[in-house]
């Protein structure tokens, strides 16, 4: 049972075709994780425009399945766009981290991937 995401968007967004669900649930699997190392390395070293990058493209499927971790992506996301060195996202990155792990493990359990 999904904890740590949600699959009604998904499910919407397929039409409750379950092979595209399936599809779009090793898609998660294969891009997030990659992504969200990215942004495990750029926050520290300040890499703004890498920070954005990586956030802006995770964005969409973050939303799509429903990870709580998503409003805390917006904010790595401007801080990255808008070059806010004033501002510490530490917390903010952890927490986008954490939700990805967690749903990537969730995922990979119930969708056997």
């Amino acid at each position: 049972m999904a904890e740590h995401y949600k699959l009604d968007r998904v499910r919407e967004m397929a039409d409750n075709d379950e092979d595209f669900v399936m599809a779009l649930a090793a898609a998660f699997i294969e891009e997030v994780p990659v992504d969200a190392e990215r942004l495990r390395i750029a926050v520290p070293e300040n890499d703004y425009y890498e920070a954005y990058q990586a956030a802006h493209k995770m964005k969409p499927t973050l939303e799509l399945f429903g990870i709580k971790a998503y409003h805390a992506l917006l904010e790595v996301q401007d801080w990255g766009k808008f070059e806010q060195s004033e501002k510490d996202i530490t917390l903010q990155l952890q927490t986008v981290l954490d939700g990805v792990e967690k749903a990537t493990a969730e995922i990979k359990s119930d969708f056997n991937l």
